[in-house]
């Protein structure tokens, strides 16, 4: 069960904030403030706004940490809270963790081999600690005196949505009766976006920045980059009932598989992001035709965009014409490690107040994307079943579903 969900997104630096942009349509992307990006093919960028991490952390531990650990820590605090969890002691170690992320502390050690090439005495003594992958993980089990597992993995963009997969393992396992999980990633750097420009993955929409992600639109030019976290509370269904608290949804099973085809881009016959579909619903006993509402990977990227509707007409057939499918990025960018789960939290949300989020910029419909993509207007429906799709650079597609409590 999902008792508690935490967020910083590029539209609010919590929950009910980022939602309610969400399922009014707003975006969070603009010119990038967080360095000068004159010069590079895309300026633009999905940035968390007015973040202070010294409203989480004392002065000392924001010096020592990176901003993917310090958003991590502020959405698992939402989410604990949320879940009443905020004051419980964990003697036994039976609270995890599991926060992932894709490029871990990349800014941090951007900076440090800046400073490496002319005052290496002056690189800190915990820049290693604080960008290493684990981090966030273990900072959010610090943060919250919890002693179960802390794992951290590295699934690329499909990592956020393979942390609630991972943590429902756990527990199933018997190794956690909780486990805080969810992504989190910040990674606005000058060589990062030169990288991403280079290969042609960044939309360069730069004189419209709110309107440059067009998830399913014939005129989309690539993704626009993101930042954020988002945290979800996860435990087991007697343990939430024990303590009377209050699920925001099941985690009711998925799947993961490998394209093993190509570092970055996918496999253009989509069988094992198929694959991926299939055996989640069968992980969950869900037919296709039980699913209302699937939350896209939906990047706006050519490729990736129509080998997902392929992808989702082949596996749901007749009852793809009557899902509503909407990809959240197209108003908060990628949020690379943490976008997975902010789909998870815009499924939790959507099945508590039977609304399901927009896809916004949506003007000019790709013939090859015809499926209900919930185009630039929110819509109210029960969702009783919603499924997250997750699709991340070397091939690794992660589906997940959950359901209505």
């Amino acid at each position: 069960m999902v008792t508690g969900i935490g967020a910083v997104t590029p539209v609010g630096n919590d929950r009910e904030s980022s939602w309610e942009a969400l399922r009014e349509g707003r975006s969070g992307v603009a010119r990038i403030t967080r360095f000068d990006p004159t010069g590079l093919p895309t300026r633009i960028a999905a940035e968390v706004k007015d973040f202070d991490p010294a409203a989480y952390l004392d002065r000392k531990r924001v010096r020592r940490s990176e901003r993917f650990s310090q958003y991590a820590v502020a959405a698992a605090r939402e989410a604990a809270q949320d879940a009443g969890l905020t004051d419980v002691e964990d003697p036994e170690g039976r609270i995890g963790v599991q926060i992932n992320n894709a490029v871990a502390g990349f800014p941090g050690i951007e900076a440090a081999t800046d400073t490496m090439h002319t005052e290496p005495r002056r690189v800190s003594p915990y820049f290693v600690s604080s960008v290493i992958p684990n981090m966030p993980a273990c900072e959010v089990a610090i943060d919250l005196g919890v002693h179960g597992p802390v794992n951290a993995s590295a699934l690329a963009c499909a990592s956020g949505v393979h942390a609630l997969l991972e943590a429902r393992r756990t527990i199933l396992a018997g190794e956690a009766d909780v486990v805080i999980a969810g992504g989190t990633d910040s990674a606005l750097t000058r060589v990062m976006f030169a990288g991403l420009s280079n290969m042609g993955a960044l939309s360069a929409n730069n004189d419209d920045p709110e309107h440059a992600s067009k998830p399913f639109d014939a005129e989309r030019d690539g993704f626009v980059f993101g930042e954020g976290a988002v945290v979800l509370v996860v435990e087991s269904a007697e343990h939430a009932e024990a303590r009377g608290a209050a699920p925001y949804m099941e985690v009711a099973g998925g799947a993961l598989t490998s394209d093993a085809f190509h570092v970055s881009a996918p496999d253009p016959q989509g069988t094992f992001a198929e694959a991926a579909m299939r055996r989640a619903l069968a992980n969950a006993h869900v037919v296709p035709s039980e699913v209302d509402y699937i939350c896209a990977h939906g990047t706006a990227t050519r490729i990736n965009d129509r080998l997902e509707t392929r992808a989702i007409r082949a596996v749901y057939g007749e009852a793809a014409d009557g899902l509503l499918v909407s990809a959240p990025k197209s108003m908060v960018g990628h949020m690379i490690g943490a976008a997975g789960a902010l789909s998870s939290m815009v499924t939790a949300l959507a099945i508590r107040d039977g609304v399901v989020p927009p896809t916004v910029n949506l003007g000019t419909p790709d013939p090859e994307c015809d499926l209900d993509y919930v185009p630039n207007t929110a819509r109210k429906a029960h969702v009783r079943t919603g499924v997250v799709n997750a699709f991340g650079f070397g091939g690794q597609n992660v589906v997940a579903v959950f359901r209505e409590v």
